[in-house]
């Protein structure tokens, strides 16, 4: 018993620490540079490419096919389009499942990863990634139910 208490503990940390309270549009003084499947927290200074992603209360992306070259520093600027809250989260698929599983359970959790925008009615986030994998990979919106409501798109990442 102790042992599932301690590792309920750990994880609700661990959750807690990527999904902070509100930062009001700030991003964190310092990025966490942590290498993901899908590539690594970007520069802002090396960015090659802007790409504008717009979110809809209809759960779509536009686009929601992305293709990049392997080692570019992409800038996404994430408009919402919508009257509620929305959020680009990059991943694999497996990855953003488990996330979703999670966000249902928590639907209140908000984003602070260098891979997350959480983004209000009406407002513009941005986001920095370096492509240094290639392969194919997604993103999502993981605030409750859009997820399961088809709010996806891909991100193929050519070598």
């Amino acid at each position: 018993m102790q042992r599932l208490l301690l590792a309920l503990s750990v994880a609700l940390a661990a959750t807690a620490y990527a999904h902070e309270a509100k930062n009001n549009g700030r991003k964190p003084a310092q990025v966490k540079k942590e290498q993901k499947p899908w590539g690594v927290a970007g520069e802002p200074r090396a960015t090659k490419r802007t790409i504008e992603i717009t979110m809809t209360d209809k759960m779509r992306f536009s686009p929601n096919l992305v293709e990049v070259k392997q080692g570019d520093t992409v800038k996404f600027i994430i408009k919402n389009a919508g009257n509620m809250m929305h959020e680009m989260v990059i991943g694999t698929r497996k990855e953003l499942d488990e996330h979703a599983a999670l966000m249902m359970k928590f639907p209140t959790m908000e984003h602070d990863e260098p891979y997350m925008a959480h983004v209000g009615p009406g407002k513009k986030g941005e986001l920095v990634w370096n492509f240094n994998r290639a392969g194919e990979f997604d993103f999502a919106c993981l605030v409750a139910g859009h997820y399961q409501a088809g709010m996806v798109g891909k991100i193929k990442v050519n070598p």
